[in-house]
Protein backbone atom coordinates (compact mmCIF):
# COMPACT_ATOMS: atom_id res chain seq x y z
CA UNK A 1 0.00 0.00 0.00
CA UNK A 2 1.01 3.65 -0.37
CA UNK A 3 1.76 5.56 2.80
CA UNK A 4 0.99 9.29 3.01
CA UNK A 5 3.87 11.72 3.32
CA UNK A 6 3.97 12.74 6.96
CA UNK A 7 7.23 14.74 7.08
CA UNK A 8 8.73 17.43 4.86
CA UNK A 9 12.37 17.12 3.74
CA UNK A 10 14.30 20.38 4.22
CA UNK A 11 17.83 20.65 2.82
CA UNK A 12 19.91 23.06 4.90
CA UNK A 13 22.86 22.67 2.57
CA UNK A 14 24.09 23.62 -0.88
CA UNK A 15 22.55 23.14 -4.31
CA UNK A 16 25.17 23.98 -6.93
CA UNK A 17 25.93 23.28 -10.59
CA UNK A 18 27.64 20.04 -11.60
CA UNK A 19 29.96 20.13 -14.60
CA UNK A 20 30.21 16.41 -15.32
CA UNK A 21 33.05 15.27 -17.61
CA UNK A 22 33.33 11.63 -18.60
CA UNK A 23 36.94 10.48 -19.08
CA UNK A 24 38.68 7.16 -19.82
CA UNK A 25 40.79 7.48 -16.65
CA UNK A 26 42.24 10.17 -14.39
CA UNK A 27 45.47 11.63 -15.78
CA UNK A 28 48.71 11.54 -13.82
CA UNK A 29 49.67 14.68 -11.94
CA UNK A 30 50.55 17.38 -14.50
CA UNK A 31 49.00 15.33 -17.31
CA UNK A 32 45.91 15.76 -19.44
CA UNK A 33 43.06 13.63 -20.71
CA UNK A 34 40.37 14.27 -23.31
CA UNK A 35 36.81 14.03 -22.05
CA UNK A 36 34.34 11.94 -24.01
CA UNK A 37 31.17 13.70 -22.82
CA UNK A 38 30.38 16.85 -20.85
CA UNK A 39 27.10 18.04 -19.36
CA UNK A 40 26.20 20.74 -16.84
CA UNK A 41 23.34 20.03 -14.44
CA UNK A 42 22.14 20.97 -10.97
CA UNK A 43 23.99 19.00 -8.32
CA UNK A 44 25.15 18.94 -4.72
CA UNK A 45 22.19 18.63 -2.38
CA UNK A 46 19.86 18.77 -5.38
CA UNK A 47 20.35 15.03 -5.82
CA UNK A 48 19.12 14.34 -2.28
CA UNK A 49 16.06 16.54 -2.72
CA UNK A 50 15.19 14.88 -6.05
CA UNK A 51 15.50 11.38 -4.57
CA UNK A 52 13.09 12.29 -1.78
CA UNK A 53 10.66 14.20 -4.00
CA UNK A 54 10.41 11.42 -6.59
CA UNK A 55 9.32 9.04 -3.84
CA UNK A 56 6.47 11.36 -2.91
CA UNK A 57 7.95 13.48 -0.14
CA UNK A 58 7.50 17.23 -0.02
CA UNK A 59 10.98 18.71 -0.40
CA UNK A 60 12.35 22.25 -0.08
CA UNK A 61 15.76 23.88 -0.45
CA UNK A 62 16.75 26.11 2.49
CA UNK A 63 20.10 27.30 1.13
CA UNK A 64 21.27 30.30 -0.88
CA UNK A 65 21.28 30.54 -4.67
CA UNK A 66 22.91 33.23 -6.78
CA UNK A 67 22.13 35.33 -9.82
CA UNK A 68 23.84 34.15 -12.99
CA UNK A 69 23.87 31.12 -15.31
CA UNK A 70 24.46 28.59 -12.54
CA UNK A 71 21.84 30.13 -10.24
CA UNK A 72 19.32 30.19 -13.07
CA UNK A 73 20.09 26.54 -13.84
CA UNK A 74 19.59 25.56 -10.20
CA UNK A 75 16.26 27.35 -9.84
CA UNK A 76 14.94 25.89 -13.10
CA UNK A 77 15.98 22.38 -12.03
CA UNK A 78 14.33 22.75 -8.62
CA UNK A 79 11.12 24.02 -10.20
CA UNK A 80 11.09 21.16 -12.72
CA UNK A 81 11.11 18.67 -9.84
CA UNK A 82 8.48 20.63 -7.86
CA UNK A 83 10.98 21.51 -5.13
CA UNK A 84 10.45 24.83 -3.35
CA UNK A 85 12.97 27.35 -2.00
CA UNK A 86 12.93 29.13 1.36
CA UNK A 87 15.33 31.97 0.51
CA UNK A 88 15.29 34.48 -2.39
CA UNK A 89 18.03 34.70 -5.01
CA UNK A 90 21.14 36.67 -4.08
CA UNK A 91 21.96 39.49 -6.47
CA UNK A 92 25.65 39.81 -5.57
CA UNK A 93 27.06 36.61 -7.07
CA UNK A 94 26.38 33.37 -8.92
CA UNK A 95 25.87 29.88 -7.54
CA UNK A 96 29.03 27.78 -7.29
CA UNK A 97 29.87 24.62 -9.19
CA UNK A 98 31.60 21.25 -8.98
CA UNK A 99 33.65 19.61 -11.72
CA UNK A 100 32.88 15.88 -11.51
CA UNK A 101 35.28 13.61 -13.38
CA UNK A 102 33.66 10.23 -14.08
CA UNK A 103 36.02 7.48 -15.24
CA UNK A 104 35.21 4.42 -17.34
CA UNK A 105 34.48 2.37 -14.21
CA UNK A 106 31.82 4.82 -13.05
CA UNK A 107 33.94 6.22 -10.21
CA UNK A 108 33.83 9.98 -9.67
CA UNK A 109 36.36 12.58 -8.53
CA UNK A 110 35.31 16.11 -7.56
CA UNK A 111 36.72 19.63 -7.53
CA UNK A 112 34.37 22.26 -6.05
CA UNK A 113 34.30 26.06 -6.38
CA UNK A 114 31.75 27.62 -4.02
CA UNK A 115 29.68 30.71 -4.82
CA UNK A 116 26.70 32.52 -3.31
CA UNK A 117 25.59 29.43 -1.39
CA UNK A 118 28.71 29.77 0.77
CA UNK A 119 27.84 33.28 2.00
CA UNK A 120 25.15 32.68 4.60
CA UNK A 121 24.42 35.57 6.95
CA UNK A 122 22.65 35.47 10.33
CA UNK A 123 19.55 36.99 8.70
CA UNK A 124 19.41 34.09 6.21
CA UNK A 125 19.56 31.51 8.98
CA UNK A 126 16.89 33.38 10.94
CA UNK A 127 14.65 33.42 7.85
CA UNK A 128 15.07 29.66 7.42
CA UNK A 129 14.45 28.98 11.10
CA UNK A 130 11.20 30.96 10.97
CA UNK A 131 9.92 28.73 8.14
CA UNK A 132 10.76 25.35 9.68
CA UNK A 133 7.87 23.25 10.93
CA UNK A 134 7.60 20.78 13.79
CA UNK A 135 8.10 17.34 12.29
CA UNK A 136 10.40 18.45 9.45
CA UNK A 137 13.22 16.12 8.40
CA UNK A 138 16.18 18.49 8.15
CA UNK A 139 19.09 17.29 6.02
CA UNK A 140 22.50 18.84 6.71
CA UNK A 141 25.72 18.25 4.76
CA UNK A 142 29.28 18.49 5.97
CA UNK A 143 30.03 20.62 2.91
CA UNK A 144 28.21 23.51 4.57
CA UNK A 145 29.68 22.83 8.00
CA UNK A 146 33.22 22.95 6.58
CA UNK A 147 32.77 26.50 5.27
CA UNK A 148 34.21 29.15 7.61
CA UNK A 149 31.14 31.39 7.41
CA UNK A 150 28.32 28.87 6.97
CA UNK A 151 29.56 26.28 9.45
CA UNK A 152 28.99 28.13 12.75
CA UNK A 153 25.64 29.49 11.53
CA UNK A 154 24.34 26.08 10.46
CA UNK A 155 25.61 24.53 13.67
CA UNK A 156 23.64 27.13 15.59
CA UNK A 157 20.55 26.44 13.50
CA UNK A 158 20.59 22.75 14.44
CA UNK A 159 20.51 23.57 18.14
CA UNK A 160 17.33 25.62 17.65
CA UNK A 161 15.26 23.28 15.47
CA UNK A 162 11.53 23.07 16.23
CA UNK A 163 10.35 20.38 18.59
CA UNK A 164 9.69 17.10 16.87
CA UNK A 165 11.95 17.78 13.90
CA UNK A 166 14.50 15.16 12.90
CA UNK A 167 18.06 16.09 11.92
CA UNK A 168 20.01 13.93 9.47
CA UNK A 169 23.71 14.64 8.96
CA UNK A 170 25.70 13.52 5.92
CA UNK A 171 29.27 14.45 6.95
CA UNK A 172 30.54 14.48 3.35
CA UNK A 173 34.08 14.15 2.03
CA UNK A 174 35.24 17.36 3.77
CA UNK A 175 34.40 16.06 7.25
CA UNK A 176 38.05 16.26 8.36
CA UNK A 177 37.92 20.01 7.70
CA UNK A 178 34.95 20.69 9.98
CA UNK A 179 36.09 22.40 13.22
CA UNK A 180 35.21 20.49 16.39
CA UNK A 181 33.48 23.61 17.71
CA UNK A 182 31.06 23.32 14.78
CA UNK A 183 30.73 19.53 14.54
CA UNK A 184 30.28 18.58 18.20
CA UNK A 185 26.99 20.52 18.73
CA UNK A 186 25.64 19.12 15.47
CA UNK A 187 26.46 15.54 16.48
CA UNK A 188 24.77 16.11 19.82
CA UNK A 189 21.54 17.08 18.00
CA UNK A 190 21.77 14.54 15.15
CA UNK A 191 19.02 11.92 14.98
CA UNK A 192 20.42 10.08 11.93
CA UNK A 193 23.96 10.11 10.58
CA UNK A 194 24.52 8.71 7.08
CA UNK A 195 28.15 8.43 5.95
CA UNK A 196 30.02 6.48 3.32
CA UNK A 197 32.79 4.11 4.37
CA UNK A 198 35.56 6.66 3.76
CA UNK A 199 33.84 9.32 5.85
CA UNK A 200 33.15 6.80 8.61
CA UNK A 201 36.84 5.85 8.60
CA UNK A 202 37.87 9.50 8.93
CA UNK A 203 35.49 10.03 11.83
CA UNK A 204 36.30 6.83 13.74
CA UNK A 205 39.61 5.38 12.50
CA UNK A 206 37.84 2.07 11.72
CA UNK A 207 37.97 0.58 8.21
CA UNK A 208 35.40 -2.10 9.00
CA UNK A 209 31.99 -0.49 8.33
CA UNK A 210 30.23 -2.45 11.08
CA UNK A 211 32.76 -1.34 13.67
CA UNK A 212 32.66 2.20 12.31
CA UNK A 213 28.86 2.31 12.55
CA UNK A 214 29.01 1.29 16.19
CA UNK A 215 31.71 3.87 16.90
CA UNK A 216 29.73 6.61 15.19
CA UNK A 217 26.72 5.75 17.34
CA UNK A 218 28.81 6.40 20.42
CA UNK A 219 29.50 9.95 19.17
CA UNK A 220 25.77 10.70 18.98
CA UNK A 221 23.14 11.25 21.63
CA UNK A 222 21.20 8.23 22.96
CA UNK A 223 18.37 7.32 20.60
CA UNK A 224 20.18 8.37 17.42
CA UNK A 225 20.76 6.06 14.45
CA UNK A 226 23.62 5.49 12.01
CA UNK A 227 23.95 4.36 8.41
CA UNK A 228 27.33 3.54 6.88
CA UNK A 229 26.94 3.24 3.12
CA UNK A 230 29.10 0.55 1.53
CA UNK A 231 28.35 1.07 -2.20
CA UNK A 232 27.52 -2.26 -3.90
CA UNK A 233 27.59 -4.03 -0.54
CA UNK A 234 24.59 -2.05 0.66
CA UNK A 235 24.92 -0.44 4.06
CA UNK A 236 25.32 -1.05 7.76
CA UNK A 237 22.39 0.13 9.85
CA UNK A 238 22.60 0.86 13.56
CA UNK A 239 19.00 1.68 14.42
CA UNK A 240 18.43 3.59 17.66
CA UNK A 241 19.35 1.39 20.61
CA UNK A 242 20.45 -1.52 18.39
CA UNK A 243 23.73 -3.04 17.22
CA UNK A 244 24.72 -2.55 13.56
CA UNK A 245 23.25 -5.00 11.05
CA UNK A 246 24.19 -5.49 7.41
CA UNK A 247 21.53 -4.48 4.89
CA UNK A 248 22.56 -6.14 1.58
CA UNK A 249 22.81 -4.17 -1.62
CA UNK A 250 21.43 -4.96 -5.05
CA UNK A 251 23.91 -6.16 -7.72
CA UNK A 252 23.89 -3.97 -10.83
CA UNK A 253 26.33 -2.88 -13.51
CA UNK A 254 27.40 0.64 -12.60
CA UNK A 255 27.46 3.21 -15.39
CA UNK A 256 27.85 6.39 -13.31
CA UNK A 257 28.11 6.46 -9.52
CA UNK A 258 27.80 10.26 -9.31
CA UNK A 259 25.01 11.07 -6.87
CA UNK A 260 24.49 7.51 -5.59
CA UNK A 261 25.12 8.49 -1.99
CA UNK A 262 22.69 11.40 -2.29
CA UNK A 263 20.07 9.08 -3.78
CA UNK A 264 20.54 6.77 -0.79
CA UNK A 265 20.13 9.59 1.73
CA UNK A 266 17.11 11.11 0.00
CA UNK A 267 15.32 7.79 -0.41
CA UNK A 268 16.00 6.81 3.19
CA UNK A 269 14.61 10.10 4.50
CA UNK A 270 11.54 9.96 2.25
CA UNK A 271 10.65 6.42 3.31
CA UNK A 272 11.40 7.09 6.96
CA UNK A 273 9.18 10.18 6.83
CA UNK A 274 6.39 8.12 5.26
CA UNK A 275 6.27 5.81 8.26
CA UNK A 276 8.48 2.94 7.16
CA UNK A 277 10.73 1.44 9.83
CA UNK A 278 14.47 2.13 9.59
CA UNK A 279 15.38 -1.31 8.22
CA UNK A 280 12.78 -1.12 5.45
CA UNK A 281 13.81 2.45 4.63
CA UNK A 282 17.46 1.35 4.42
CA UNK A 283 16.57 -1.49 2.04
CA UNK A 284 14.62 0.93 -0.12
CA UNK A 285 17.55 3.36 -0.05
CA UNK A 286 19.95 0.59 -1.14
CA UNK A 287 17.64 -0.16 -4.06
CA UNK A 288 17.32 3.52 -5.01
CA UNK A 289 21.11 3.95 -4.97
CA UNK A 290 21.61 0.80 -7.05
CA UNK A 291 19.03 1.99 -9.57
CA UNK A 292 20.68 5.40 -9.79
CA UNK A 293 24.13 4.08 -10.80
CA UNK A 294 22.65 2.30 -13.82
CA UNK A 295 21.85 5.68 -15.42
CA UNK A 296 24.11 8.50 -16.52
CA UNK A 297 23.84 11.81 -14.72
CA UNK A 298 23.82 13.03 -11.13
CA UNK A 299 20.06 13.14 -10.40
CA UNK A 300 19.07 9.64 -11.51
CA UNK A 301 17.13 8.45 -8.46
CA UNK A 302 13.97 6.46 -9.28
CA UNK A 303 10.42 7.57 -8.79
CA UNK A 304 8.05 5.39 -6.79
CA UNK A 305 6.92 3.27 -9.75
CA UNK A 306 10.48 2.77 -11.00
CA UNK A 307 11.68 1.71 -7.57
CA UNK A 308 8.77 -0.74 -7.24
CA UNK A 309 9.62 -2.22 -10.65
CA UNK A 310 13.29 -2.50 -9.69
CA UNK A 311 12.22 -4.37 -6.54
CA UNK A 312 9.88 -6.71 -8.42
CA UNK A 313 9.28 -9.80 -6.30
CA UNK A 314 10.42 -8.08 -3.10
CA UNK A 315 7.76 -7.44 -0.44
CA UNK A 316 8.70 -3.76 -0.39
CA UNK A 317 7.64 -3.45 -4.03
CA UNK A 318 4.03 -4.04 -3.07
CA UNK A 319 4.16 -1.29 -0.49
CA UNK A 320 5.56 1.17 -3.02
CA UNK A 321 3.54 0.30 -6.12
Amino acid sequence: MNRPTSRRIVLAGNVIADVVIEIPALPERGGDVVGTRTVTTAGGGFNTLVAARRLGAEAVYAGLHGTGPHGDLVRAALAAEDIGTLLPARADGDTGFTVALVDSGGERTFVTSFGAEATLAPADVAAVGAQLRPGDLVQLSGYGLALPGNGPLLSGLTTALPAGSILCLDPGPLVADIPESVLVPVLARTDWLSANAREALIMTGHEDPRTAAAALGRRLAPGAGVLVRADRDGCWLAAPGQQPVHVPGFPVTAVDSNGAGDAHVGAFLALLGQGFDALTAARGANAAAAFSVTRRGPATAPDRAELAAFLAGDPLAGQLA
